[in-house]
């Protein structure tokens, strides 16, 4: 590609320091790749085009981007928005003087008033999906008559592929969810509260996208230019609208906006109860580390007890005279001192335990005291007004 010039890193002594010189040769080989990397085919874009009669055109043709403007009147910038190779997660549905641009989910295309063009997705793995998406198209595009006109019944169709799509995905993460939350309810483990986070993450970025679509939806709702616009049949045979005149069309999309609005409540619904199950789960596992805690302070605490008993046996137990060594009962009270010293050591530690381990919500489970008042409060009634 003559066209390109040739980038050349400079001298490392050019740089001001060794850091900034290796930041600026990673950033030339980066520019160097990227720009080898562009061929001229990047200029093209693969489309499916449906006639007015809804019969299949073109399967996957190679069109450059300036012909498809010039020919649709489009800008650069609008294809630029439907590209699959441009990452671009926001929905939109763009209106323009001849055409109206949808770029949601799996579906990328360009709805006129007798023709349909559909833009293929690069490294898309739901082939299927694409092919019922196009069947539905076909025939609905192909069932004419008195009903919507043309470019009504491609919207609409592409809104049911993304619904479907949408009501899929749902279903199937419904299913994953709720089977993980019966499993946590029996048993509570590792392997289980990981899988809980991946799916509860899962799950946060399938709301994302639906909230994203009800927001793309009810933006075109609320610009009555828009609506007005998009009537592209009436345009094109000279019938002039009202700006306020599209109640079919906003029947049309509010129905697809309520049932989108749907979804994104039950997955709200659904996070909220993953959240509440994660919440749970922390209180159980908190729950369980304090008592294993208290189990090792209640061992602890009998370990030093026992200690003090043997403390008293040690000391007696040395080669010193104590005067006692002749005495018949004194094995037997210095045997029940030490048992005696082990209790009371051990009891006070448990029972001092068991009052901090005594939370309540008001006070630390101590009752909360009355306040005192130096007078009586007076009834107020009729008779003291």
């Amino acid at each position: 590609m003559a066209w390109i010039p040739k980038l050349k890193p400079r001298s490392n002594d050019q740089f001001d320091g060794p850091s900034d010189g290796l930041e600026e040769v990673t950033k030339v080989a980066i520019l160097e790749k990227a720009m080898k990397g562009r061929q001229p085919t990047d200029l093209m874009l693969r489309c499916t085009i449906l006639d007015a009669e809804g019969n299949v055109k073109t399967i996957s043709g190679q069109f450059k981007k300036s012909d498809l403007c010039s020919e649709h009147r489009l800008n650069p910038r609008d294809l630029r928005k439907i590209d699959s190779r441009v990452p671009n997660l926001v929905p939109t549905i763009l209106v323009r003087k001849e055409a109206i641009l949808v770029n949601v989910l799996h579906i990328r295309a360009l709805v006129k008033a007798d023709a349909v063009i559909l833009f293929d997705t690069y490294g898309s793995a739901d082939s299927r999906l694409h092919s019922v998406f196009l069947y539905h198209l076909e025939h609905n595009l192909k069932a004419g008559g008195t009903g919507p006109p043309y470019e009504f019944r491609a919207l609409e169709s592409i809104l049911l592929s993304v619904l479907s799509a949408l009501e899929a995905e749902m279903v199937f993460i419904r299913n994953i969810v709720g089977g993980l939350l019966a499993e946590l309810e029996d048993d509570i483990d590792h392997d289980r509260f990981k899988r809980l986070l991946h799916y509860s993450r899962r799950l946060a970025s399938f709301q994302n996208r639906a909230k994203l679509v009800q927001e793309a939806l009810e933006e075109v709702l609320e610009q009555d230019d828009d609506l007005s616009n998009m009537y592209l049949t009436d345009k094109k045979t000279g019938n002039r609208r009202a700006t306020d005149d599209h109640d079919e069309l906003e029947v049309l999309l509010e129905s697809f906006a309520k049932q989108v609005e749907e979804i994104v409540n039950e997955a709200e619904n659904m996070q909220s109860n993953v959240q509440s199950t994660q919440e749970i789960v922390e209180l159980i596992l908190d729950s369980n580390r304090n008592e294993l805690l208290a189990l090792d302070l209640k061992v602890s605490i009998l370990t030093m007890g026992l200690g003090i008993g043997t403390l008293t046996a040690g000391l007696f137990g040395m080669n010193l005279k104590n005067h006692i060594e002749g005495n018949e009962y004194g094995f037997l009270a210095m045997t029940l001192l030490s048992l005696v010293a082990t209790g009371f050591i051990s009891w006070s530690g448990l029972r001092r335990l068991a009052k901090i381990r005594k939370v309540g919500l008001s006070g630390n489970g101590r009752k909360a005291k009355k306040g005192w008042l130096p007078l009586p409060l007076r009834r107020r009634g009729s008779d003291s007004l």
